[in-house]
């Protein structure tokens, strides 16, 4: 049974009573607490299509990746503390503005609360589909309770060599739990289903982001992802790496991408011959969003 009293959330399984404020790894609580709703316009096509997706930016995270984009709202717990029926609001409230979805950014910590706001949403005529939008650190117990009420996973492949894992994101077992994670997700809501505007509603795409130094442990993500999932699957290769937060002082992580590594990332993904997903375009500047993507 997925608890916050004694927390198992996550696979760190830290066992601390959040509904008395005790606070574990991810630093949440037992109140949800987000730092940033708004309509993105720079995901994937398939995501963020004409209007836009309704992302809500969930503060705290279970891992503590020292190169995260997201630092201040992901391990400075950045943001506001709210109720599930504000969370549920704000469901309705982006519905209303006619975003293509719910994009739930780093939601892991709040699985449980998350559940019982989308049922009070749906409830008051909440309709569009549910993005959980992971870094795939997740428990399949925790996973099983989301089924029904996620329609899409976006989840993460971090790493395949796990001593990346420890070192950056200081976690064990990533590539482990991270690939079951995401068998799991497949299992509940299949592969991408779009509909006659070339939006996903249903299905699974994982996401990889490549970093600098690091080209092999990207192409042993994505060898793993061709042999081990179907030819339906999408994946989507991210460049818009750069070095903020701990990286800047870390030597393998404090530049960008060079043309000549993502070259070998374009070659190892038209050898594996990919069928579905996106390819991000390598941006020229330090700390530009690269929004272009090539399918």
């Amino acid at each position: 049974m997925i608890t916050l009293e004694r927390c198992n959330i996550c696979p760190h399984e830290c066992n601390v009573n959040r509904k008395t404020g005790k606070i574990g790894r991810c630093n949440a609580s037992d109140k949800i607490k987000i730092a940033l709703v708004s309509t993105h316009e720079f995901e994937e096509p398939c995501i963020s299509g004409r209007n836009g997706s309704g992302t809500i930016f969930f503060s705290n995270c279970n891992l503590n990746c020292i190169f995260c984009q997201n630092y201040e709202i992901s391990q400075e717990g950045k943001g506001n503390e709210i109720s599930i029926e504000k969370l549920a609001d704000i469901f309705l409230k982006q519905q209303n503005r006619g975003v293509e979805n719910i994009n739930l950014v780093t939601p892991s910590s709040y699985a449980v609360q998350i559940v019982e706001a989308i049922k009070i949403a749906k409830s008051k005529g909440f309709n569009l589909p549910v993005i959980y939008n992971t870094n795939s650190y997740e428990r399949i117990e925790t996973l099983k309770l989301l089924e029904g009420y996620i329609d899409i996973y976006l989840p993460d492949l971090k790493y395949a060599e796990n001593g990346l894992g420890r070192l950056y994101s200081n976690v064990d077992n990533y590539f482990e739990i991270a690939t079951k994670a995401i068998k799991e997700m497949i299992r509940q809501v299949g592969f991408p289903i779009l509909n006659e505007n070339g939006i996903m509603k249903k299905g699974v795409m994982v996401r990889h982001l490549v970093l600098p130094n690091h080209i092999e442990n990207s192409k042993k993500v994505l060898k793993w992802i061709k042999e081990n999932l179907s030819e339906k699957i999408y994946v989507s290769v991210m460049a818009q790496y750069f070095p903020t937060y701990k990286a800047k002082n870390v030597e393998n992580l404090n530049r960008k991408l060079t043309k000549e590594e993502w070259k070998k990332i374009e070659d190892c993904i038209n050898a594996l011959d990919f069928n579905n997903g996106y390819i991000q375009e390598l941006g020229e500047h330090e700390e530009e969003y690269v929004p272009n993507w090539n399918l």
